[in-house]
């Protein structure tokens, strides 16, 4: 969880109405240390604010959204079709947005060196992509189902599958880095980064829907998964 507070963050974005994670969260042992000591400073906000920059518009690859088809070989794994829309706050789609992913290959591991739990890796999974969304706030990623993975957050601490994602919106301020989780996952309830979103309608937010229409048969299964960056409707963040 990496995201620090904003003039967003301060305003709109409140903690106790459990739509957004708080900073500290007890039970996420690491929030213990990481949280802000002190209360947030609210400041107003700025022509820079609202006019840019908006970061990493640099030229996407042709295969950037395409986790499958980065190396020489397939991946193992579930094959799946990831998309859905980015909307601002006022549910208008965000077009030509920037969208990075990363996540753990299939069997619940990280490309990181700091990742030596004893899974295999993949060599053909980096686990990272980007896209950009078209004039309709549209997006679409080819990927595998991240597996489960061990934590040490706590005795025998599992994450659920998820997929992280990070997007701007028209300016610096309205960025989000949120995670994607899949429905019906049996560890939502033992997690405590999932569990910290307390608004049950806020996190059902997070969690994608299966899309038969998006499905691709005999190839891929599809989920959707829409995100809206600002406002009272907005997806949870990662925080922390």
């Amino acid at each position: 969880m990496s995201q620090q507070p904003t003039t967003e963050n301060a305003g709109s974005r409140r903690e106790d109405s459990g739509r957004q994670p708080p900073y500290l969260y007890p039970d996420y042992v690491s929030t213990r240390l990481r949280a802000p000591e002190k209360p947030l400073i609210i400041l107003p906000k700025t022509l820079s604010d609202t006019t840019g920059p908006a970061y990493g518009r640099g030229p996407v690859g042709e295969l950037d959204h395409d986790l499958t088809r980065q190396h020489a070989g397939e991946p193992l794994g579930e094959r799946i079709i990831v998309h859905g829309r980015v909307l601002d706050g006022d549910g208008r789609p965000v077009r030509g947005n920037l969208i990075e992913i990363w996540q753990a290959n299939s069997a619940g591991r990280y490309t990181h060196q700091k990742d030596q739990h004893p899974a295999p890796l993949d060599p053909n999974f980096s686990g990272a992509g980007r896209c950009l969304t078209d004039g309709e706030g549209r997006y679409r990623f080819i990927t595998v189902k991240p597996g489960a993975y061990p934590w040490k957050n706590h005795p025998n601490a599992w994450r659920p599958a998820h997929i992280h994602l990070s997007l701007f919106g028209e300016a610096f301020r309205s960025r989000l880095i949120t995670q994607m989780y899949f429905p019906g996952d049996p560890l939502f309830g033992q997690d405590p980064i999932f569990q910290s979103v307390r608004d049950p309608e806020a996190q059902r937010r997070m969690i994608s829907t299966f899309d038969l229409e998006a499905t691709e048969p005999e190839w891929a299964l599809g989920y959707r998964f829409d995100v809206v960056l600002e406002g009272r409707g907005a997806t949870p963040m990662e925080r922390a």
